[in-house]
């Protein structure tokens, strides 16, 4: 098997470059990047389910072009009764309303400093803010947007679980740059939606006096007032800024090589060994792929439909997985910390980008740490058996199968196909990569795009870029797999 990737690699390898698909794998300079400060005071209201509060935003234009209007994304929104996209698939659905139906959505009072300010969208997820003045580069303005976030009882990254208020995009959040403006998305159910530039963020939150806080940044501060009590944290250079809060919640915690991990849980009866496994991939990273930034990573138990879901600092964990699964989506979580967080990609147009990368980095996780029992190439394996299945039955059903990588959250059919390529199919490419170029070139390649792209959104064009660096063309090779001509 080895000798024949080794031969379908130096085919691919030695294809000559098509201009019409691969404008993405090439490099280009970087611009100058406009800079985003959140403080956020908000007080959490358990007995209706709301976070209401004011985000104070200053913007400063870091680019070349003139900005006189700023967009918003509002993800709660998609939580809406009328929501046109759902957050949640069809068949997540029942896991994830454990009550039965139940509805969210955030509502905005006032934008103080804007012009006028209006809510927009595809599906009323936009929230538009006209400019008094146009900003050039290195002007800034502050806005004071008011809000209520209305939270439905949903197991979801945004919503109150069974045990935990999830307050994952919980405000608005500035959209990120792409192609010199704003770029809107709406809420798509696979997948990871977001498009989002690191910014600084200063939170101050008032809740019941008996909650536990787990937070972006993990330094929590506070004072209590009789019932309640006001916590206090910030995190810079953070894709976005979420929190867990629980009354069942205990705390346990860690020091690795100078960074602190801490676990929040309810549930888990082996913290420890979830802890441990959390320490173990925490020092693989940092080993393989470079320092992480922040002084604290956080893992918080939740209810929650998907496995896992990975925000700067803070991932929520899945309070329903069980053995391997459980440290998988431990593993996997905690490698989004370097692709998907702190590298930045288009989760909407290229998922492969962060997601693929992350499972490939747990896989290889799994394969120095051998008390876990699983080995990379069985992984890889599954991956690649998952993947035929699905080429087989869609080809069957369909009488035609779209195995492109690069393409939009949109035309994926469902969430076994966005796994089966962004996840699976990834994984095979990746490996592929590495028996092909060699483990010395392959991580040194991966330490590079790391180094390189910290905080900043990188293209395909970037990673492909930090191959060539080490001397091989891989050009081919990533148009093969990408484009859906690679046949595995």
């Amino acid at each position: 098997m080895g000798k024949t990737w080794k031969r379908c690699l130096s085919g691919l390898l030695a294809a000559v470059c098509i201009a019409v698909g691969l404008c993405a794998l090439t490099g280009c300079k970087k611009k100058a990047k406009s800079h985003t400060r959140y403080e956020i005071t908000a007080e959490y209201a358990p007995e209706n389910r709301t976070l209401a509060g004011t985000a104070k935003v200053t913007y400063e234009n870091g680019d070349d072009g003139a900005v006189s209007l700023l967009k918003f994304r509002l993800a709660p929104n998609a939580y809406r009764k009328d929501a046109l996209y759902s957050p949640v698939s069809t068949a997540l659905h029942a896991a994830a309303y454990y009550e039965g139906e139940s509805y969210g959505e955030m509502v905005i009072s006032s934008v103080h400093g804007a012009k006028s300010w209006e809510v927009m969208g595809d599906d009323e997820n936009i929230l538009y803010v006209y400019l008094p003045e146009t900003l050039y580069q290195g002007d800034k303005i502050v806005l004071d947007i008011g809000f209520l976030t209305k939270l439905a009882a949903v197991n979801h990254r945004t919503g109150v679980s069974e045990r935990v208020v999830n307050l994952g995009n919980f405000y608005p959040v500035l959209c990120g740059v792409k192609n010199g403006g704003f770029y809107e998305t709406v809420y798509y159910a696979e997948g990871t939606p977001f498009y989002t530039d690191a910014a600084d963020y200063f939170l101050t939150l008032t809740l019941p006096k008996d909650y536990v806080v787990a937070v972006t940044g993990g330094d929590v501060t506070g004072r209590t007032l009789e019932s309640k009590k006001v916590c206090t944290a910030a995190c810079s250079n953070a894709r976005e800024f979420a929190l867990a809060l629980s009354r069942a919640y205990k705390r346990m915690e860690t020091d690795v090589g100078g960074k602190t991990l801490v676990y929040y849980y309810y549930a888990d009866e082996t913290p420890q060994a979830t802890l441990d496994t959390a320490a173990h991939a925490f020092t693989y990273y940092e080993r393989m792929f470079g320092a992480y930034p922040y002084a604290v990573y956080s893992l918080a138990e939740t209810g929650l439909c998907l496995d896992y879901a990975a925000y700067s600092g803070l991932s929520f964990l899945s309070d329903g997985l069980r053995d391997f699964d459980r440290a998988a989506a431990i593993a996997e979580s905690l490698a989004r910390q370097w692709w998907g967080e702190c590298v930045g990609s288009d989760q909407i147009e290229n998922g492969w980008q962060s997601e693929g990368l992350a499972a490939y980095a747990a896989a290889c996780f799994f394969d120095a740490h051998t008390e876990y029992g699983v080995r990379r190439d069985d992984l890889v394996a599954k991956s690649l058996q998952e993947y035929r299945s699905y080429y087989d039955v869609y080809g069957s059903v369909l009488g035609r199968t779209d195995t492109r990588m690069t393409k939009h959250l949109s035309e994926f059919v469902n969430g076994y196909e966005y796994r089966c390529i962004a996840h699976d199919k990834a994984v095979v490419m990746f490996d592929t990569l590495r028996k092909g170029v060699g483990d010395k070139k392959f991580f040194a390649a991966l330490k590079r795009y790391y180094g390189a792209n910290r905080f900043d959104m990188a293209s395909v064009g970037a990673l492909v870029g930090a191959f060539e660096k080490s001397g091989v063309d891989v050009h081919g090779f990533f148009d093969g797999f990408l484009q859906g001509k690679a046949i595995l």
